[in-house]
């Protein structure tokens, strides 16, 4: 009996010990399928990969650096509750900041030079869910709310062509329904009542196609429009050829996927400057890498983003789209090292270096202003109305004393306690980026 026991627990436990590694494997490649794109990126002669670098971040602290959280003034909001963004559409107008509509804009922009690539990992910072809402869709032009199709010649005739046929189609269902409806008998209201839902029904379905015409109209209609988009989509292509080390089938669902998560990871030089700064002190104050779950956005992006997180502002200058713009995953951090983060960051704030808040949502979002100087009150007031402000919020001046100056060295930080689990720590109003 004793014998059968010892067997029924060796075989339970290498059955514990298989299902476990299988568990473990299967949750790490899903990690890793996140981002599918960034293990790609140059390390940088890391001490770990990208895989290693986020089992770190999410590592249980067990109670290290447990305690309250005190959230300093600086990365709270403003009693004007659009000053925060209003600061930074202020910086872009006072530098005239290019933004990216879209993926090919962004392309563009990295092309260009004004980005720059960010590594997937390095000793101090590892990408921590850049991308993550890429998807496989083709590549379009985002204006106005709006998704154009990018074609040549020969796709775009054949789309005239789908949509005019499509046009005689529905017109011609139109007719026959109304003709049918009109010889009725006052008695078949049933019938009479159903050929009005077919004859609506087709009538929205030829606005929409006439809808359709008239964009390709607008961006192919004329010469100047379509060398534009011709030259845009050869951009990417160009871009897609060579980036980080490896090139990218634009065909392909999977590779469109991947380069949109490596464009995702890009950003200014002066937002690179302020990321690798705080992340060099933390980790060696923690000896973990810093966690950047956001770059650079393009507004389609951020329109998508929208969906499933609020905190993504629709505004007509989002700062993410700037490219000057990052945030810092702080979900898996103990209040020690948060209470570190945040009593830096507000540091560098106090300087006029950056602007940045507190999210509720698990991140600091942190603005880089370009030369390190706060824009003046009165280029952030006239940037309220942008910002989403009403008018009479925009004319309503803002309470001096809950606003930070470049120079004022003498905020006292106002604490509000909370429970040290990371994953309910500092709940605070909606933060918007």
């Amino acid at each position: 009996m004793r014998k059968r026991l010892v067997f029924l627990f060796v075989i339970v436990a290498t059955t514990a010990g298989v299902v476990w590694g299988i568990w473990h494997r299967v949750n790490t490649k899903r990690l890793s399928d996140a981002a599918p794109a960034l293990s790609d990126h140059p390390t940088n002669a890391t001490a770990f990969t990208w895989e290693q670098a986020v089992e770190l971040v999410k590592a249980d602290r067990f109670g290290e650096g447990a305690g309250a959280i005190e959230t300093p003034q600086e990365l709270r909001h403003y009693s004007e509750r659009h000053w925060f963004l209003a600061a930074q559409v202020a910086e872009v107008a006072k530098y005239n900041v290019h933004t990216c509509q879209d993926y090919l804009e962004l392309a563009e922009m990295i092309h260009n030079r004004e980005l720059v690539n960010v590594p997937a990992v390095t000793n101090t910072y590892v990408l921590f869910g850049v991308g993550a809402r890429a998807n496989t869709d083709v590549f379009t032009r985002y204006q106005d709310d709006h998704e154009v199709e990018l074609l040549d010649d020969a796709q775009l005739n054949d789309a005239y062509s789908r949509i005019e046929e499509k046009r005689k189609g529905l017109q011609s269902d139109i007719s026959s329904l109304t003709i049918e409806s009109t010889r009725l008998k006052k008695n078949e209201r049933a019938r009479r009542s159903e050929l009005q839902k077919q004859i609506s029904t087709k009538q929205q379905e030829l606005q929409s196609a006439l809808d359709e015409k008239a964009q390709l109209d607008e961006f192919y209609g004329q010469a100047g429009g379509r060398q534009k988009l011709i030259q845009s989509y050869q951009t990417l292509q160009t871009l897609a050829s060579n980036l980080n080390g490896r090139s990218f089938n634009l065909e392909n669902p999977t590779d469109r996927q991947a380069l949109k998560i490596n464009l995702l990871s890009a950003i200014r030089p002066e937002g690179l400057k302020i990321i690798e700064e705080v992340a060099d002190e933390y980790h060696g104050k923690f000896n973990r890498p810093l966690p950047i779950s956001s770059l650079v956005r393009p507004e389609q992006y951020q329109h998508m983003l929208r969906r499933v997180n609020r905190n993504a502002v629709t505004i007509d200058t989002p700062p993410h789209s700037t490219g000057l713009a990052f945030d810092i995953d702080y979900r898996y951090m103990s209040a020690a090292e948060q209470t570190f983060l945040m009593n830096r960051l507000a540091e560098m704030k106090r300087a006029g270096r950056i602007e940045v808040i507190r999210e509720s949502n698990a991140n600091y979002h942190v603005f880089a202003f370009i030369n390190g100087v706060r824009p003046p009150d009165d280029l952030i007031a006239a940037s309220l109305e942008k910002a989403g402000a009403t008018v009479e919020e925009a004319h309503h001046s803002p309470d001096k004393d809950t606003k930070v100056k470049a120079k004022d060295t003498k905020v006292k930080a106002k604490s509000r306690n909370t429970k040290s689990n990371p994953a309910k720590q500092g709940k605070t109003r909606r933060r918007h980026k």
